[in-house]
């Protein structure tokens, strides 16, 4: 492990300089043992809340390369939830040379999905040191087909989700095995570790410190008070107990690319597979869709048309329930949904000024207040109990409104 970072004074959050600088020479000194005699050049560094990432060149090879501090997000990080940079390094070793870090259990499941064959994923080059080095995959992700072709969104949306249903088989969660999993990413976990206790309320009340106006941030705030109580109270009754296969865990349109064409077989990426049900995925596929075009506000036509495919989309998955079981799953996909929204904008809104945002964060931030009214009216329904369909037919014009 390398120790060169400089460090700040005891007691000090860890600051934006040491912890990329850190990441950047564990970097070079993964790539140093993984190809001792290749000429190692690192690219761009490309945003992220959740690690930091690097695009990297081994001699003429292009690779990606992220490191994960702690198992935890950057604003976790950097908003001292692990301690100071001295105790962050020092524990960061330990993690690191054990079993069952963050970045070895994500090239785990990219390998064990490389055999199943289903869903494709990029290819693992090589693990070391908490940095993990993948393969870039080329071709149109589903995020600029979405913004370009609108229309088929219920295609696009549906051929995506349809690479999982291997992976969603309970003899798959077998090959992988607890230890595997990576609980980080699931939805009610996260939303529940974000918003529990006086830790819970203390962090509502901070959102925005450093990425809004004034005003924008006690409206946020106090509009994500009434969502969030809401959620807590509809997660204990709407999610099902039964955890029984795999998901993805970090479906997002941005993770998928077709390198063969609408037509073939997409590539996926940054996989979180986790035990849960397979409302899980088509939630957070639905939930980043909108998130995606409202942070690109692509206008009333293109809003229309993805809300038309969304619901599409989940028509398909609803395709042969009875009207009881559609109600249920209607329900726990739009609670799943909200929190999945929530905790990706919270995220952002707690982000430090100094910590670099993809151009999505940044909007999404522009786009707060709507996105938390939206929130606030979905889930206002949902917890008084009106028909799902209802509500379903609500929400889907509620996001057509923010996607427009």
């Amino acid at each position: 492990m390398s120790t060169a970072a400089v460090s700040t004074p005891s007691g000090a959050v860890p600051g934006i300089g040491e912890v990329f600088g850190f990441a950047q020479q564990e970097i070079r000194h993964a790539a140093a043992e993984l190809w001792p005699h290749a000429v190692v050049d690192l690219d761009e560094h490309v945003p992220s809340v959740t690690g930091y990432v690097r695009r990297i060149r081994v001699d003429d090879r292009p690779l990606y390369a992220k490191h994960s501090f702690l198992g935890v997000s950057l604003v976790s990080l950097l908003r001292g939830a692990c301690g100071d940079w001295e105790e962050v390094r020092a524990v960061q070793q330990a993690y690191v040379s054990q079993p069952g870090s963050l970045m070895e259990r994500e090239a785990a499941q990219l390998r064990l999905l490389a055999e199943v064959g289903r869903p494709r994923v990029c290819a693992v080059a090589g693990v070391s040191h908490g940095v993990l080095f993948t393969e870039p995959v080329t071709g149109p992700t589903l995020a600029g087909l979405l913004l370009d072709r609108p229309q088929e969104a219920a295609y696009l949306l549906s051929r995506t989700f349809a690479e999982l249903r291997r992976l969603h088989q309970p003899t798959t969660a077998q090959r992988l095995g607890p230890s595997g999993v990576i609980g980080e990413r699931s939805i009610a976990g996260t939303f529940q570790r974000k918003f529990n206790g006086i830790s819970g309320r203390t962090y509502l009340d901070r959102l925005g410190a450093e990425r809004c106006e004034p005003g924008q941030r006690e409206e946020v705030a106090g509009v994500l008070r009434q969502v969030v109580a809401r959620l807590h109270r509809l997660r204990a009754t709407v999610l099902p107990q039964a955890r029984q296969v795999l998901a993805y865990g970090d479906l997002k349109p941005e993770h998928v690319a077709f390198p063969d064409g609408t037509a073939g077989r997409p590539v996926f990426i940054d996989p979180g597979l986790l035990l849960a049900g397979t409302s899980v995925d088509a939630a957070k596929l639905i939930s980043r869709t909108v998130l995606l075009l409202a942070a690109a506000r692509p206008g009333p036509q293109t809003g229309r048309q993805a809300a038309d495919g969304i619901h599409g989309f989940a028509e398909s998955r609803m395709r042969g329930l009875s009207t009881k079981s559609r109600r249920g799953w209607l329900r726990e996909l739009l609670a799943l949904w909200l929190m999945d929204s929530i905790n990706i904008l919270t995220t952002y809104l707690s982000a430090p000024a100094a910590l670099p945002l993809p151009g999505q964060g940044t909007a999404l931030i522009g786009r707060a207040v709507e996105l938390c009214r939206m929130a606030n009216r979905i889930s206002t329904e949902l917890a008084d109990r009106s028909d799902a369909r209802k509500v379903w037919e609500h929400a889907l014009a509620e996001a057509q409104a923010v996607m427009s």
